[in-house]
């Protein structure tokens, strides 16, 4: 059963990645899961650097929350990364999933994301 959730994992990441490219113009937005965390980080994959990171560890989220791999956090996160993307002047980007499922706290980080101003 986990390997057939892990291979569904990598055949959605590979098909998502076909599609979602990350240009100087409009930056990709990658989104990481962990049982306990919760990683966004915005790439430049024409250069092939991080121009923006947040996650479940940085200190601003980790003094609000409890429990790091809940919706609540994922919210958190989107709303720092957009406020760091805002700050370096980043405004459009795209929305690579990483092959996870677009709900809970993918989707609650996707939301809160576009709520605090970017454009996706």
């Amino acid at each position: 059963m986990a390997e057939n959730k892990k291979e569904g994992k990598r055949r959605r990441h590979t098909r998502i990645r076909k599609k979602v490219f990350g240009t100087p113009d409009r930056l990709r937005l990658s989104v990481y899961r962990s049982l306990n965390h919760i990683y966004a980080q915005i790439i430049d994959d024409s250069a092939g650097l991080t121009v923006v990171a947040a996650s479940s560890l940085d200190k601003e989220v980790q003094s609000d929350t409890l429990h790091k791999g809940n919706i609540k956090t994922a919210k958190l996160v989107g709303e720092l990364i957009a406020r760091r993307a805002l700050a370096k002047g980043i405004r459009k980007i795209v929305f690579d999933r990483s092959g996870y499922l677009y709900h809970g706290s993918i989707k609650a980080l996707a939301e809160s994301t576009r709520e605090a101003g970017l454009e996706f």
